[in-house]
């Protein structure tokens, strides 16, 4: 899966941006990123633009893998997912969908709800899926990217900054970092608390210059929770 987004969406944060260039990195533009992961990937591979700000790509697997990639749209929101969710049809029927949705309409269908249903933040849903997975959602209605990875690490996520200031998001790895001028080498980090916010803790390299940063959990802000009544509430009636 590919993802592409103008600055407009996603504004990396700037304590990323090292103050010193690498010679070894030359970064391409997001189109041009997008021509490598097409060529890269099986004859069946697609990709849909949304005017000049976004842009997500998909190629079914060409290979024998345990892994699901499948693509999803609904209602002006599309969704790129690869993984499994061992709990889909617990989480189908909590959300009152049909048996038959897969995780990526599921991810979609349960992103839709949330939104439309406030004031909890359409991140709810994470806590409630159990399995390896990774994703990225692009909401063509309210321009917003929303991207998640299983906090088991099997499936990593990692974004990168295409030569343009476009943010790149995929889990290919090596499609990012020979790409990208900046990127994450250990992609998206889940962690235990989906309510707390991350902040940014400077990194420093041996002479003393900032180079970036890590991001850890800050374990003394917390969002609202949803409130549940019992482990079997139908979300799709919340109100």
């Amino acid at each position: 899966m590919l993802g592409i987004f103008k600055e407009k969406l996603v504004n990396a944060p700037k304590e990323l941006n090292s103050p010193v260039s690498n010679p070894h990195i030359k970064a391409k533009p997001s189109h041009e990123i997008l021509k490598d992961f097409m060529s890269c990937n099986s004859s069946n591979a697609f990709f849909m633009t949304f005017g000049n700000d976004a842009l997500i790509a998909y190629s079914p697997s060409n290979k024998p893998s345990i892994y699901q990639r499948q693509f999803s749209g609904l209602d002006n929101i599309y969704c790129a997912f690869m993984g499994n969710l061992h709990n889909l049809s617990k989480l189908n029927k909590q959300y009152g969908l049909s048996k038959g949705s897969n995780e990526a309409m599921f991810i979609t269908e349960a992103y839709r709800t949330l939104r439309d249903r406030g004031p909890y933040p359409a991140d709810q849903v994470l806590k409630e899926l159990e399995g390896s997975f990774g994703f990225v959602i692009y909401d063509n209605k309210d321009g917003t990217v929303f991207a998640a990875s299983g906090s088991d690490g099997h499936i990593g996520l990692y974004w990168g900054i295409a030569a343009d200031g476009s943010v790149v998001i995929s889990e290919n790895l090596e499609l990012v970092k020979a790409r990208c001028l900046f990127h994450s080498e250990h992609g998206l980090l889940n962690f235990e608390h989906p309510t707390k916010k991350m902040k940014a803790m400077p990194r420093i390299d041996s002479e003393g210059v900032m180079c970036g940063a890590n991001f850890n959990v800050d374990s003394q802000s917390r969002n609202q929770m949803m409130p549940r009544v019992g482990s079997e509430a139908n979300w799709s009636t919340w109100g």
